[in-house]
C-alpha cells in the first residue's frame, strides 16, 4: 500500500505542502478503500511529522501511541458526537511533546450531519499548531460547509496492473490476477478477495449466473445468490466473464453469441447502477438473467 500511495498526486501535493511550509489547517482525503484508510492516514501523518517507519517517532505514530497524533474513531467504531466533542476539547490544549498536533478521522463520510457540524468552527479556525486530515470514501455525504473549510485531496482507483503488483508484493497466489481485475481499482477489495475463501465462492456464483441457459433455473439461482454479501464484486466478476467470452471466447459465458454478450454487458451496467440505488438484489439478478436468455433466444 505504501508504495502505491507514494505514487499518487494527492500524496505528492501533501508532501509539497509540508516541505514548503504551506501546510493547510485541514485536509479532506477522498479514498475509496475503507479497509486501508487508517493505514493511509498514518502514512500522511508520518510525512506531517517528518518521520518514517523504523524511526522511534514513526513507530509511535504507526502504533497510535504518540500523544500529539490522534486517530479517530477506534478500530471498528463509527465517528460520533462524543468523539467530535473530545476533539474540540483536546484541540484547545497545547501539544504534549512537540509544537503541533494532528487529528485524523477515518470514515468521515459515515458521520451524521450533527456530528460534522460539531467540528465546523474548529475546522475553520483551529488553535495554532492544530491540523486535521479527514478521510472519506465518498465526498457525497460530507456537508458542503465542511468541504469548504478543507483542502481536498483525491486518490483515484488504481489500475489493474498496480493492484496486481501490490498483491504480488504481499505474496504469490493463483487468485491475484482475477482479484485485481475484479476489484474496481480498490486494493482492499482485492486483498479481501485473495484472503477469504469467499472469492472462490464469488467466482463460482458468477460462473453459474453467466452460464445459465434455462429460464426455469433462474428463480432458484437468483434466490441462491440474492443475499450474497459482496454484491458489487459479484457483478464485477460477471462483467469480467462476459468480457473474456467476448474477446477470447470460451469460459462460463462462452455459449452466448457476440450480440448476446454485448447485450449482457450493457444490461450489467444497468444492474450495477440499480444496485447503487438499493435495488432488491434477488429481483435484479432474476430480471438480468431472464433478459439475457430471452435476447439470446431471439437472436439465434
Amino acid at each position: 500500500m505504501e508504495q502505491l500511495i507514494k505514487t499518487t498526486t494527492a500524496y505528492k501535493i501533501f508532501c509539497g505542502d509540508i516541505r514548503g511550509g504551506k501546510v493547510s489547517h485541514a485536509y479532506m482525503l477522498r479514498f475509496e478503500d475503507a479497509k486501508n484508510m487508517r493505514a493511509v492516514l498514518k502514512l500522511f501523518a508520518l510525512e506531517f511529522f517528518k518521520t518514517a517507519d523504523g524511526q522511534p517517532l514513526g513507530h509511535r505514530i504507526l502504533s497510535e501511541s504518540y500523544p500529539d497524533f490522534k486517530l479517530y474513531p477506534q478500530e471498528g467504531k463509527k465517528f460520533n458526537a462524543d468523539a467530535a466533542a473530545e476533539i474540540v476539547e483536546d484541540s484547545a490544549m497545547r501539544p504534549v511533546e512537540g509544537a503541533k498536533k494532528l487529528f485524523a478521522i477515518s470514515g468521515f463520510e459515515q458521520a451524521s450531519a450533527l456530528v460534522q457540524n460539531k467540528l465546523l468552527k474548529t475546522l475553520e479556525e483551529p488553535p495554532e499548531g492544530v491540523h486535521f486530515i479527514l478521510g472519506a470514501c465518498s465526498l457525497a455525504p460530507v456537508l458542503d460547509t465542511v468541504k469548504s473549510r478543507v483542502k481536498i485531496l483525491e486518490i483515484p482507483p488504481f489500475s489493474c496492473g498496480q493492484i496486481l503488483a501490490a498483491l504480488e508484493r504481499k505474496g504469490k497466489s493463483p487468485l491475484n490476477a482475477a482479484a485485481a481485475e475484479s476489484a474496481n481499482g480498490i486494493l482492499g477489495v482485492a486483498e479481501n478477495m485473495v484472503a477469504g475463501g469467499w472469492f472462490q465462492q464469488l467466482k463460482d456464483a458468477a460462473a453459474e449466473i453467466c452460464g445459465v441457459s434455462d429460464a426455469g433455473e433462474i428463480g432458484a439461482i437468483a434466490a441462491k445468490y440474492g443475499d450474497i454479501k459482496y454484491k458489487e464484486e459479484l457483478l464485477a466478476e460477471m462483467q469480467r466473464l462476459y468480457f473474456t467470452a467476448l474477446t477470447d471466447g470460451g469460459g462460463a459465458a462462452g455459449k452466448l453469441s457476440k450480440p448476446a454478450l454485448v447485450y449482457a454487458l450493457e444490461k450489467l451496467n444497468g444492474a450495477a447502477a440499480q444496485l447503487k440505488l438499493n435495488a432488491y438484489f434477488q429481483a435484479l439478478l432474476y430480471e438480468f438473467m431472464l433478459d439475457v436468455i430471452n435476447f439470446s433466444r431471439r437472436t439465434q
